[in-house]
């Protein structure tokens, strides 16, 4: 009775608790693609139209294909958690499906900037409950409702009360693992939700660009440019609530009305990135100048929701998201 009593309690608080929406994300790409179309002097546009040709399609659909990959990224079925009693395992909250709260992978979309080093050796952790400075009532329920539960580690693996074992997906083995980069884990780092040091997001973003290396596959690189997350200033001061939703849905209202996309403020960011050398592969460095960026700038906006207050901060911190992506395109169209 006292889990569904809190349960009522959760779906009544929570809102739609991810960094900038799924559209925002899109939108930032194409509007990289679109500066540098603009601006192809200073930047790889001409590489990236013989790209865009060597994959049978124009600019304009090679934007349109990585914005939906970056979009995607919040819906990847990779990440699950199971009870800590029930062994059921899952990939979304309860409260998610009745209020369309982003799935489980969202929580390796954060680079913690209030901390330091994390304990697999990054030099900024992701999302850890037990080490966050600032927090929610959405961060304090969810570490309630998740409390014990553990991360999918395959058939054979944790378990429930009585051996009960219900994996879907090992989370642990593949995720996880994929997300490890130059750091290292054991499973016990998982096994209480409250206490998960989840990997942070310019891990998840050098995989992506690892594959895409590799492979020279659009939508994988794509999805590398869900990394925009870390110029939404909740991910980088690493809180699921605090108007976390409210500001992701003013920016997602105002991206236009506002002229949040101004190319003269994006070409003014562009001089906030030391751009990643054409012989390294390492864009890390790069995504957590970004990160640094909205940490030092976009604080205000997790206390306030003046519109005054957001509209200076988005002015900052979306131009500066475009920028990213436009250094990205550029090493990636020099790289391979």
């Amino acid at each position: 009775m006292k889990k569904l009593l809190f349960l009522s309690a959760l779906m009544v608080s929570t809102g739609n608790a991810q960094a900038f929406s799924q559209e925002t994300h899109k939108r930032i790409v194409i509007d990289a693609v679109n500066y540098m179309a603009q601006n192809p002097n200073t930047t790889e546009f001409n590489k990236l139209q013989s790209f865009a040709q060597s994959k049978g399609m124009t600019v304009t659909q090679l934007g349109e294909l990585m914005g939906q990959a970056a979009f995607d990224v919040d819906d990847f079925e990779d990440t699950f958690f199971c009870g800590a009693i029930t062994g059921d395992c899952v990939q979304a909250p309860v409260w998610g499906v009745a209020k369309s709260i982003v799935k489980y992978t969202s929580y390796w979309h954060f680079q913690n900037h209030t901390q330091g080093a994390d304990q697999h050796g990054n030099d900024f952790g992701g999302y850890n409950y037990d080490k966050l400075t600032v927090w929610g009532t959405i961060d304090n329920m969810a570490a309630t409702w998740l409390k014990g539960d553990y991360l999918d580690d395959g058939p054979g693996g944790e378990t429930g009360w009585f051996s009960a074992d219900d994996s879907e997906y090992n989370t642990y083995g593949i995720t996880e693992k994929n997300y490890r980069i130059d750091s290292h884990s054991h499973y016990n780092m998982y096994d209480d939700f409250e206490e998960m040091p989840f990997q942070p997001i310019d891990n998840l973003g050098q995989y992506w660009y690892q594959s895409y290396l590799q492979t020279g596959n659009p939508q994988v690189l794509g999805f590398v440019f869900h990394t925009t997350d870390l110029l939404q200033p909740h991910h980088t001061w690493t809180t699921s609530d605090l108007n976390h939703a409210d500001w992701e849905s003013w920016v997602k209202d105002y991206y236009d009305r506002e002229n949040l996309n101004d190319m003269r403020l994006v070409a003014q960011a562009m001089q906030n990135f030391s751009p990643v050398n054409a012989r390294e592969s390492d864009i890390r460095p790069l995504l957590t100048q970004g990160g640094a960026f909205s940490y030092a700038q976009g604080g205000i906006v997790l206390n306030s929701k003046d519109h005054h207050d957001r509209l200076n901060t988005a002015k900052l911190v979306i131009p500066n998201a475009i920028a990213m992506v436009v250094h990205l395109l550029n090493h990636a169209m020099v790289a391979r």
